[in-house]
């Protein structure tokens, strides 16, 4: 039998959420219980790849895996910078799986690179692909260590120009759907064979002939199983995912075939639970059976050379049945919303061209005055957006500037090229994607252009916002509120637009509660992180009732090294009164006597008086509602705390004083009342929730809980339970895995297991069977070697510990 081969590609990615302004990514509510989609995406799809666990047919764990190690794929590369941000740790597992790659698939890396933020080549100008293609090497580069073989195009979205320019970026090879094809011909040979419809083979590469005589090789992906791991059944079980890949490479022509399928990579553990489960499966299926090599798509190449040529249908991708319509007009594809069109996708794309099209003589005319070449620079600058310090910062102008730059000319040139780097974002496919205008995918894209006129009006005194603003009324929301582009610009975009005069008063609000709220446990996601707040003077006064914050900072931006001082004085009534005013480059007498007489206002309890001096010395003032949603969160806790307090009181009072007749009529089959049964519901999620996030658990009031709960019927919020319960389970198999063997600590996890169990929550515990799989062999391969009665009894309890959670001990 002749070889062959298997390669399966993941498309990770994410769209591009940091808020254009702060560089992070803020409070996202639709993610709940997680942080935002990133955060939550990465828990359930990116981090369980990197340690997969492979189960047998009674779902009890016989290995780990990094899946990456195994298959084809590429990383967004603004979601690799947010990864190495925020969890380093499945980064890291990313980058070591191309390097074991390298190994196993004859040094070829199985990583390769993406277009920068997965805009839609066809759609975008030639300087824009230009520097989408080198962003993306130069980031690739950076993180792996290595030069990329191949690029994934965004959606495969296609047309010669695009990839002329991979090719005169020494990109090697890239990855099309079937029906991407028109034509082929064997090499050498003159006539051509139509392959339009997805009639071309997928099982071998083909080169693609250019205009300019440079050459690619082109991957076409098996649309039929691709669109079955997708939307069918694929992912329900490893076998037959291996099987069905197998049985597409029977050949009678001795030819080497390729079986090559692409999807989305979130398709393994996001989309599809336990995905990265299957697919793990089915590269244990694959490597134990030998009956067909795994490989990638950079060794099959060098095995295997191109023996036919293609011609590309123009203008088409994987995702738009009408070709790249989906991001430029209502063209039928959508995530199927009854009812709704999508008549917005094209006045958006105008509006964005128009944008676009409006700075680029701006631009250069302005920075040609100050760089050799702006776009050459442009196609550089990303080497400071991925490394901010003034060092990086002074290389990068000292290369690319005509003569040496004062520091006025340097932040006039950093803002230059900080509006082309949002010119760019703003394009992110997923703007286009989805149903609705007013989605937060395509409010995000706003947001990235109300930066670019906001950098735009600061650089050249435009009002851009006027006209953009006109051709976005002729963008009609599916929902009535929403009436248009425009007025969701004005909803969600407007509010969210940042100067250092809001970011001076958001740190002075934050101020008023600092003593009272415990700083988040990730320090970035504090919001305005790439600003840098010096203070000068701070003062705080707090008579029981109200408080009063004084302070007079210097504001400093990392992104353009701006700089602004700032005098603030913020005030809070109770509840969610706030006011803050803020005035900049006030002279520091005038501060002085200013704080004196609003602090002697204040003392005197004259709180209106207070009110009006605010808004009278401060130019600008600001409410929560100006807050980030970050800090909204930290601090509405705090204000809400008392009020849930009395209310869990309260609703304490009203069960236990009822718990008997609740009871008394859950035994005589009697409909309980509302308010009793709702109170019930309140106290026991409530309690089960403190104990879950406890940091010993009282076993037996759990037990007591649970109890109660499935006797009195009552619904629990599995979503915000089984999160906690899924982490307080992790912590304490940390715990174990740090700790000596402990009988006791064994038991205990058995019974808080079994409790749990009970509840019927959904469990997210991958981190702890991996955990738990590493500790059966290590410790407990060592102590059940042992004879004396202590370690025997560890060892059938951590053997009975083992089943309850679904691992097989050999």
């Amino acid at each position: 039998m002749s070889e062959r081969y298997i390669c399966i590609h993941g498309h990770f990615y994410q769209p591009p959420r940091e808020n254009p302004w702060l560089e992070e990514v803020e409070f996202q509510d639709s993610a709940q219980p997680y942080h935002d989609w990133n955060e939550r995406i990465t828990a359930e799809c990116y981090a369980p790849n990197a340690v997969s666990r492979v189960m047998d047919s009674e779902w009890r764990i016989i290995g780990l895996i990094n899946n990456y190690s195994r298959i084809s794929f590429n990383f967004g590369p603004t979601l690799l910078y947010w990864l190495a941000k925020h969890n380093p740790s499945v980064y890291q597992s990313i980058l070591d799986a191309d390097k074991e790659s390298m190994t196993n698939f004859g040094g070829h890396g199985s990583a390769i690179a993406q277009i920068y933020n997965h805009i839609i080549m066809p759609l975008a100008n030639r300087r824009d692909k230009e520097t989408q293609v080198k962003w993306a090497i130069c980031d690739f580069e950076l993180r792996f260590g290595r030069f990329p073989e191949g690029m994934w195009l965004s959606e495969t979205a296609v047309d010669l120009e695009s990839l002329e320019v991979l090719a005169e970026n020494n990109i090697k090879f890239t990855i099309l759907s079937s029906h991407q094809a028109l034509k082929i011909r064997k090499l050498g040979e003159e006539n051509w064979v139509d392959v339009s419809d997805g009639k071309i083979d997928p099982r071998y590469p083909y080169l693609c002939s250019l205009p300019s005589g440079k050459t690619i090789v082109l991957f076409f992906f098996d649309r039929r199983t691709a669109a079955d791991i997708s939307f069918g059944h694929l992912l329900e079980n490893g076998e037959a995912f291996a099987k069905r890949l197998l049985d597409t490479l029977k050949v009678k022509d001795g030819t080497v075939p390729l079986e090559s399928v692409a999807s989305d990579g979130e398709l393994y553990g996001h989309h599809h639970p336990h995905g990265d489960m299957t697919l793990a499966y089915c590269l244990y299926y694959l490597v134990s059976n030998e009956t067909a090599k795994l490989t990638n798509y950079g060794e099959f190449l060098e095995k295997y050379p191109p023996i036919h040529e293609v011609q590309i249908a123009q203008n088409t991708s994987w995702s738009c049945s009408h070709g790249i319509e989906r991001w430029r007009a209502d063209c039928g594809d959508n995530m199927g919303r009854a009812g709704w069109r999508q008549a917005w996708r094209k006045p958006l794309r105008e509006a964005m061209d128009w944008l676009r099209d409006t700075l680029i003589p701006q631009f250069e005319q302005a920075a040609a005055q100050y760089l050799t070449d702006p776009w050459v620079s442009r196609n550089d600058y990303l080497t400071v957006v991925l490394d901010r310090s003034r060092e990086n910062i002074e290389t990068f102008l000292s290369s690319h500037a005509k003569q040496p730059l004062n520091e006025p000319e340097k932040r006039h040139v950093i803002k230059l090229l900080e509006m082309q780097r949002h010119a760019m974002l703003m394009y992110t496919s997923c703007g286009w994607f989805f149903d609705e205008i007013s989605g937060i995918e395509t409010v995000q894209v706003l947001m990235y252009a109300a930066r670019v006129m906001q950098l735009a009006k600061e650089l050249f005194d435009l009002d851009l916002e006027t006209k953009y603003l006109k051709i976005l009324e002729s963008a009609p929301s599916n929902i009535p509120e929403f009436s248009n582009g425009a007025k969701i610009y004005d909803i969600f975009v407007k509010p969210a637009i940042v100067d250092f005069a809001k970011i001076s008063a958001q740190n002075t609000m934050r101020e008023l509660f600092a003593d009272n709220i415990e700083p988040p446990s990730n320090p970035s996601q504090i919001p305005n992180n790439c600003f840098s707040i010096k203070l000068e003077n701070i003062e705080k006064h707090d008579d029981g009732n109200f408080r009063l914050t004084l302070n007079r900072s210097t504001v400093f931006s990392s992104i353009t090294l701006d700089e602004q001082n700032f005098s603030c004085a913020a005030l809070w009534l109770g509840g969610h009164n706030v006011t803050c005013g803020t005035q900049s480059n006030m002279p520091k007498n005038q501060y002085l006597t200013l704080s004196a007489k609003l602090i002697d206002t204040f003392e005197k309890g004259q709180i209106n008086e207070l009110l009006i001096d605010i808004s009278k010395y401060f130019g600008q003032t600001y409410s929560l509602n100006d807050l980030f949603k970050d800090d909204q969160h930290y601090i509405l806790d705090y204000i809400v705390a008392e009020g849930l307090k009395k209310a869990q009181e309260l609703n304490n009072l009203i069960y236990h004083d009822n718990s008997a007749i609740l009871r008394f009529m859950k035994e005589n089959r009697i409909l309980p009342p509302k308010p009793l049964q709702s109170a019930a519901e309140v106290v026991i999620n409530m309690e089960i929730e403190q104990l879950l996030c406890s940091q010993t658990i009282d076993l037996e009031k759990l037990q007591k809980l649970i109890n109660d709960s499935k006797y009195l019927t009552l619904t629990l919020d599995s979503q915000l339970l089984g999160f906690q319960a899924s982490q307080k389970i992790t912590q304490e198999f940390t715990k174990l895995a740090q700790t000596p063997p402990s009988l006791k600590t064994l038991n205990n996890l058995t019974t808080l297991i079994r409790l749990i169990h009970e509840l019927s929550l959904p469990l997210d515990l991958w981190q702890s069977q991996n955990i738990l799989f590493k500790i059966a062999q290590n410790q407990y391969q060592t102590l059940k070697t042992k004879a004396d009665p202590t370690s025997q009894a560890w060892v059938r309890a951590f053997v009975n510990l083992c089943e309850l959670i679904g691992i097989r001990l050999a």
